[in-house]
């Protein structure tokens, strides 16, 4: 299980870490565990990757937790939410967005249990995950010249958006898809990394990222090399340290 913490207190970041620690897993094994400081950051780390739970305080700076837990309904895939909170008021609202529990502070280790207890059972088998994605993202579909034509994902090296299109690169060849890469990535947010504004890669593809001479805008000259096409694409400022981060995490 990914379970993200979003609290702008480091103290009780730690602190829920540590009652994780003390937790027990379905699958006798451990979670993978990241933080965040606010709904930016905690935004960021849920575009590189899927979590399957976030454990998110109310009272932030910028967009607090209910905001951030409203914007996370529209998003396809959402993790569950727990509050964490030290404001017992706002538990009504707590369950209009969908909240799966709500703790306050200090939280106790037998009732943080509890609230993971409840994501698990409300987590769909892992075969039918599987199946819901064999059958609904196994393939694009492509017009052409009056043709449609499917393309499997598995074939798929990058996506790149040109003027008004989505260049699709295979390893054979390139396919116009009239699409969006923001639709791409919000499809199957699991198989995409993206590594510039215009640019999403098959994380399974990556080979790997080296630094070169030559710069191109908003980047500082880091290059992705790819299985399956000669070409490496750059990658920008803003996405390096996610790159940087799913390479090291081994989620590409």
């Amino acid at each position: 299980m990914r379970i993200l913490l979003v609290d702008d207190e480091p103290l009780a970041r730690a602190r829920l870490r540590a009652l994780l620690g003390e937790c027990t897993w379905p699958d006798g094994g451990a979670p993978d565990i990241g933080e965040a400081a606010d709904a930016v950051q905690a935004m960021e780390r849920l575009q590189h990757a899927d979590w399957d739970v976030l454990l998110l305080d109310i009272h932030m700076p910028g967009v607090d937790g209910l905001a951030f837990a409203r914007l996370l309904r529209e998003r396809p895939a959402a993790p569950a939410v727990v509050f964490v909170t030290a404001h017992a008021e706002h538990a009504l609202e707590a369950f209009d967005v969908e909240a799966v529990d709500y703790l306050t502070k200090p939280v106790r280790q037998e009732r943080l249990q509890q609230a993971l207890d409840k994501v698990f059972r409300r987590r769909p088998p892992a075969s039918s995950v599987v199946q819901q994605e064999t059958a609904a993202a196994a393939c694009l579909l492509i017009h052409d010249r009056g043709r449609t034509q499917r393309v499997s994902l598995e074939d798929v090296v990058y996506c790149k958006a040109e003027l008004k299109y989505v260049t699709v690169r295979t390893g054979q060849r390139a396919y116009i898809y009239d699409g969006s890469l923001h639709e791409l990535e919000q499809a199957h947010p699991q198989r995409w990394l993206r590594i510039h504004r215009n640019a999403l890669v098959a994380r399974h593809r990556v080979r790997g990222l080296e630094k070169g001479r030559e710069r191109t805008e908003g980047s500082d000259g880091w290059w992705l090399r790819l299985d399956g096409v000669d070409e490496v694409l750059a990658v920008s400022r803003r996405q390096l340290p996610a790159v940087r981060e799913a390479l090291a995490e081994g989620t590409c």
